[in-house]
C-alpha cells in the first residue's frame, strides 16, 4: 500500500489555471459549486471531489464539462467546512487527518445535495461522479441511494476487504496501470467480486500507462503522450452517464 512518508497518492499534479464557470450557493449546512447547461434540463451529476477538496479548480472543470454535456453539475464541500489536504501538509499526519474524514460517512451531505437538485434545479435523473476520496464516496452512495441511477469510481482506493457487490445502479470504475498506490491485483479482485455477486451492470477499466489521477489532474498539452488515454476516460465517463441517466 502508500509508504509511511507518502501514505496517499495525491500529489496535486497539474493545477489548472481555471476560473470555473458556475457558482458558489449554500446547500443546507455546507457549500457547493454549481454549473448548469446553457438549455434547462432534469439531469443532474453530483461531482465528489479528492482529497484537496471542493475548490480545487480541477475538479470544477470536470463539473463544468458534464455542464457543457447537458448536466447540471454539483461539486458539494463534503468535507462540510473542515479544511482540505494541501500538497504542503505534512504527510506525517495524513492518517490522523483522514480518520476525520470517511468517505463513507456523507449522508448527511448527500441528503442535503440530493434535495436541493430535487427542489431548486427540478432535478429527476441524477449521477455521481467521484475522484480518488471521491472514488470511494461513489462506490459508498451507490450501494445506499437507490435514486443515482448511474455511478463512475475513479481511481478510488481498494481494500481487500471492500465489498461493493450490492451496488443498485450501474457503476463504472476507472484505474489506471501504472497507479502505485492501487495495485492491479486488487483491481482484479475487485471485477472478481463484481462478476460474482453484482446484479446491476458494471464495468472495471484500466487505462494503459496511466497513473493516479489522469483523467482530472493532468494537463493534456503538458503530457501530450497521455493525452488519449485522459480524453478517453473523460468520453467514457460522460458516455456511462448518458447511457444509464
Amino acid at each position: 500500500m502508500a509508504n509511511e512518508s507518502r501514505p496517499c497518492p495525491c500529489g496535486i499534479g497539474d493545477r489548472f489555471d481555471y476560473e470555473g464557470c458556475g457558482q458558489e450557493v449554500q446547500v443546507g449546512h455546507i457549500k457547493a459549486y454549481v454549473c448548469k447547461p446553457p438549455a434547462g434540463t432534469d439531469k443532474a451529476v453530483i461531482v465528489i471531489h479528492d482529497i484537496f477538496g471542493w475548490q480545487l479548480p480541477n475538479t470544477r472543470y470536470m463539473a463544468d464539462m458534464l455542464a457543457a454535456n447537458g448536466y447540471i453539475a454539483i461539486c458539494p464541500d463534503f468535507f462540510a467546512g473542515r479544511e482540505a489536504w494541501k500538497p504542503s501538509d505534512d504527510w506525517s499526519k495524513f492518517d490522523d487527518w483522514l480518520k476525520t474524514r470517511d468517505a463513507r460517512k456523507i449522508n448527511k451531505e448527500a441528503d442535503a445535495v440530493l434535495k436541493y437538485l430535487k427542489e431548486q434545479c427540478g432535478a429527476k435523473k441524477l449521477g455521481v461522479v467521484g475522484f480518488c476520496w471521491g472514488g470511494v464516496a461513489v462506490r459508498h452512495l451507490m450501494m445506499t441511494y437507490p435514486e443515482l441511477k448511474a455511478g463512475v469510481s475513479l481511481y478510488g482506493l481498494i481494500k481487500d476487504s471492500d465489498d461493493i457487490s450490492n451496488l443498485l445502479n450501474p457503476t463504472f470504475f476507472i484505474f489506471a496501470e501504472k497507479d502505485e498506490f492501487i495495485p492491479l491485483h486488487q483491481v482484479t479482485l475487485l471485477e472478481q467480486k463484481l462478476k460474482k455477486s453484482c446484479k446491476v451492470d458494471f464495468e472495471v477499466k484500466i487505462y494503459p500507462g496511466q497513473t493516479h489521477g489522469f483523467v482530472h489532474r493532468r494537463r493534456e498539452d503538458i503530457n501530450p503522450q497521455d493525452k488519449p488515454y485522459i480524453e478517453e476516460g473523460r468520453k467514457d465517463m460522460i458516455n456511462w452517464l448518458n447511457k444509464y441517466i
